[in-house]
């Protein structure tokens, strides 16, 4: 019996089966049909949308025209009215699932050495290995997330500017990029209270940790459980030359000891993410955000500071309140002695299409300086 997930279908009158490959956890599709070149755009639409899904056997760059022309038809279908933001954003969350739920049933087969078997197909191993790990044995793998794994390579690659380190930080598949360069900003530019030692709490790609390594911070501890981010972390200060300042840890929150500054900037969003990636912006219960609260006092040098990194989209979206997170200082003996704003700039806060325009259109983001009451 496997310890992996298998898909079967049936093709030219035989049983086929290969290993299932989903980052999102879905479940292998219970239904296949082989499809190629030859199937219409309205029939591969319903036939998702019913849960059959399409092992494709065509031509690969025809493939993903046909993704595109079925995205076009999930995303022309009419929304629900929201009375509220937090309807809104509960709606924008049920069609987005929906979405990747119908797009994901488009699929590609993998050779062990990831090799697509398809015409004019791509070069995909070196990002599947990357995302996946050595191929060990055949495959299948939604369209959909594969394009993602080429994001994420390409991402890897390229890297994300950094103006303050003078240069870039590569995320690797899995890892939240540090697109978003407010909350950068911020750390860059709030006032340091020690350049002795520092905690990075869920350090991610390590961009945090090279930001306060950059501004002299002699020795920090950065810490994540997921080994994807230590790994991308590790690469990230190594290459930057900052592994005589830096510790990758893998821990859970805090790492032993105390230090005078603790930073933590943990997803904004208390909902439940759907996929690996979306860790990095869903905090179900806001369970990442309150342990490194309850925790923090206990962490702190006397005369410390905890950086906490918020942005308020929770509260414009009704998901949570201001005093509620007021609340969450006080309980865990933390008191607020400074806070720096910004507004962000990304692109979704100016686009009236998005069905959450209002709410981004009022986001700030927070650098929250708390020290023990």
């Amino acid at each position: 019996m496997s310890d992996y997930p298998v898909v079967n279908w049936s093709e030219a009158d035989a049983h086929h089966s290969a290993r299932w490959r989903s980052e999102s956890g879905a479940a292998p599709p219970r239904r296949v049909t082989v499809a190629d070149d030859r199937m219409a755009a309205d029939v591969a639409y319903r036939l998702a949308s019913e849960g059959t899904a399409l092992l494709w056997r065509g031509d690969f760059q025809n493939a993903r025209q046909l993704l595109q022309a079925m995205a076009r038809r999930v995303d022309r279908k009419p929304r629900k009215p929201a009375a509220s933001p937090t309807e809104a954003f509960n709606f924008h969350r049920q069609f987005q699932s929906r979405r990747a739920r119908t797009l994901g049933m488009l699929l590609l087969p993998l050779e062990a050495d990831y090799s697509i078997p398809l015409r004019r197909a791509p070069d995909v191993r070196q990002a599947c290995t990357e995302a996946y790990g050595a191929g060990a044995a055949p495959s299948v793998v939604s369209l959909r997330e594969l394009l993602g794994v080429i994001g994420a390579h390409e991402w890897r690659k390229q890297g994300v500017e950094i103006p303050v380190l003078g240069n870039r930080i590569h995320p690797h598949y899995g890892v939240f990029s540090p697109v978003r360069g407010e909350y950068v900003r911020l750390v860059t530019g709030a006032p340091l209270p020690s350049l002795e030692r520092a905690f990075d709490i869920g350090t991610g790609t390590g961009v945090l940790a090279a930001v306060l390594a950059h501004r002299g911070v002699k020795h920090i501890v950065a810490t994540d459980q997921d080994p994807r981010a230590l790994t991308c972390a590790r690469e990230n200060i190594g290459r930057l030359g900052l592994m005589g300042q830096v510790e990758i840890v893998q821990a859970n929150l805090f790492p032993e000891g105390r230090a005078p500054l603790i930073i933590c900037n943990p997803p904004w969003l208390p909902a439940r993410a759907n996929s690996p990636i979306e860790h990095a912006i869903y905090d179900p219960e806001s369970r990442m955000l309150r342990g490194f609260l309850d925790g923090l006092a206990a962490h702190l040098e006397p005369g410390g500071e905890g950086w906490l990194i918020l942005s308020d989209l929770a509260e414009h979206l009704g998901l949570r309140s201001r005093d509620a997170l007021l609340a969450a200082f006080d309980a865990a003996g933390l008191k607020v002695v400074g806070r720096m704003d910004v507004k962000p700039t990304h692109p979704r806060s100016a686009d009236e299409t998005d069905p959450l325009h209002t709410a981004r259109a009022a986001e700030i983001t927070s650098l929250w300086r708390l020290a023990a009451a």
